[in-house]
């Protein structure tokens, strides 16, 4: 993607196509225990706690019309479940605080597009990568950023983003912080450059596509990082984290994972 051009929704469409097909990282962490060839863990269909915020489209959010809980998050851990023998309990927690809870066994699993970072790696575990993102500048359509660096050296702009992310991190190492405005969700933040109290936020590439999908007028602009690795995230040295690992190695090798990846990140 190119800074100084507003990137159209079907290039970005193309390059997380380009991404999700192969994401495989270099500092994240290999599987702890591979399973033999051809076979997965089964666990016996245990319940599985799986936290998601239900704000964070297309990971998980709530279908308007139907209040249904959809998104990337459900159609992959139901399709884990299915090959561990698992049952999963998806139960809705606010993203602040959410390590700690993690960290304290609160909840089994963590499914909510979270970013590996070493930092949390040391209170958490994680999974291997299921998508590599980068960040991006999610924008009106009718107000393009046509210059990147003249738009972050204009004190006039404000950007929003969600609090304690990784987007969070990137938007004050871009701008003074007095013009970063953090709130609960990420759809505080859409809501608020809809109404023109922002000039863009700072966001995942995939999740800026779910949110545009949801709002009509919002588009892609400048990016602002990339090769971020997202995955499931564990308390501390849980069993289930190898498990995971295999079913998703698994999803990969067959192609589950691409459809699940193509069917929420490229609709």
């Amino acid at each position: 993607m190119k800074k100084h051009v507003l990137l159209t929704l079907a290039a970005l469409a193309g390059l997380l196509l380009a991404s999700c097909a192969g994401a495989t990282p270099t500092a994240a962490p290999e599987p702890t225990s591979p399973p033999a060839e051809g076979a997965l863990p089964d666990l016996g269909g245990q319940a599985i706690t799986v936290a998601v915020e239900n704000a964070y489209p297309p990971f998980n959010s709530m279908d308007e019309g139907t209040n249904e809980a959809i998104g990337w998050d459900y159609d992959s851990v139901r399709e884990i479940c299915d090959r561990l023998n698992c049952v999963p309990e998806f139960k809705q927690a606010a993203w602040d605080g959410i390590f700690p809870a993690m960290q304290a066994g609160e909840y089994d699993m963590l499914a909510d597009g979270v970013t590996y970072t070493a930092e949390r790696d040391e209170i958490v575990d994680f999974s291997i990568p299921y998508v590599t993102v980068g960040q991006v500048l999610l924008i009106k359509e009718d107000a393009p950023i046509a210059d990147v660096e003249a738009f972050k050296a204009d004190s006039t702009k404000v950007v929003g983003t969600q609090i304690g992310t990784t987007n969070e991190m990137v938007a004050k190492e871009h701008f003074p912080e007095d013009r970063v405005q953090s709130f609960e969700e990420f759809g505080g933040a859409v809501a608020a450059l809809n109404a023109g109290d922002l000039d863009a936020v700072v966001i995942d590439n995939i999740s800026a596509l779910g949110f545009i999908a949801e709002n009509e007028g919002l588009a892609v602009g400048p990016q602002l990082t990339s090769d971020e690795q997202l995955a499931f995230v564990f308390p501390p040295d849980s069993d289930l984290t190898a498990a995971v690992d295999a079913a998703l190695e698994a999803m990969q090798a067959d192609g589950t994972l691409e459809e699940i990846n193509n069917k929420w990140f490229n609709p």
